[in-house]
């Protein structure tokens, strides 16, 4: 059996709206500097405590952190985000290939899920795996190491694709084949440093380099 692993923060939705103004509140309610919502973009995609550990410095209380951004997430901002233009067709075209679906995030994964449902992306694949909420698989080898046991998938018949350099490291450190999703939000020439197996500038690109590098399900 085929799999392919798809991220979901800058892969299938654009969620800058939601994370970066709940960053901003915990950042505000520990009494830091808050910047911008376009400086705070490299949050996307990464876990959490690694960005406020940077954010707030050595000997931040964390946990705190997280609890407070979450505060904000959990009521608005997971569905303060977009489904970017040619995902639909995208999934549609990668359903076609006969490979299983899985959406693999460092998100938690029960507010993954009711992001997959509200989004109508639930549809489409065959499951998702996120993290826990104590951040247990939020680092994207561990998740997809994680992934590969759930699915049982021979990790060379599979391909991640996400935006962010952590969906390649993540894939290459379990032998899984990656392609890089242009689109999302890694910083320039982030991608092309973690030197993917494919990379795409559109959605709609990704079916056609998936084919290439893993079959079409024959």
């Amino acid at each position: 059996m085929q799999a392919i692993f798809l991220d979901l923060d800058g892969t299938l939705i654009d969620p800058k709206p939601g994370i970066t103004s709940a960053i901003q509140h915990a950042l505000r309610e520990m009494g830091a500097e808050v910047p911008t919502q376009d400086e705070l973009t490299w949050c996307i995609g990464p876990p959490l405590w690694g960005s406020f550990e940077v954010l707030l410095g050595p000997g931040a209380d964390l946990d705190a952190a997280v609890a407070l951004y979450r505060e904000v997430f959990a009521d608005t901002g997971m569905y303060d985000a977009d489904v970017y233009d040619g995902v639909g067709e995208m999934l549609m075209d990668l359903r076609e290939t006969g490979a299983g679906l899985w959406i693999a995030t460092s998100k938690p994964q029960v507010y993954a899920q009711t992001i997959a449902d509200h989004f109508g992306l639930s549809a489409w694949v065959d499951g998702l795996f996120g993290s826990e909420l104590d951040g247990t698989n939020g680092d994207k080898t561990d998740l997809l190491a994680h992934a590969l046991a759930e699915t049982g998938v021979d990790p060379a018949k599979s391909i991640m694709i996400g935006d962010r350099r952590f969906d390649i490291d993540g894939a290459r450190n379990n032998d899984i084949p990656s392609v890089g999703a242009l689109w999302g939000y890694s910083d320039e020439g982030e991608l092309h440093m973690a030197e993917p197996d494919g990379l795409a500038g559109h959605p709609e690109e990704v079916a056609e380099i998936v084919i290439d590098l893993i079959g079409d399900g024959e």
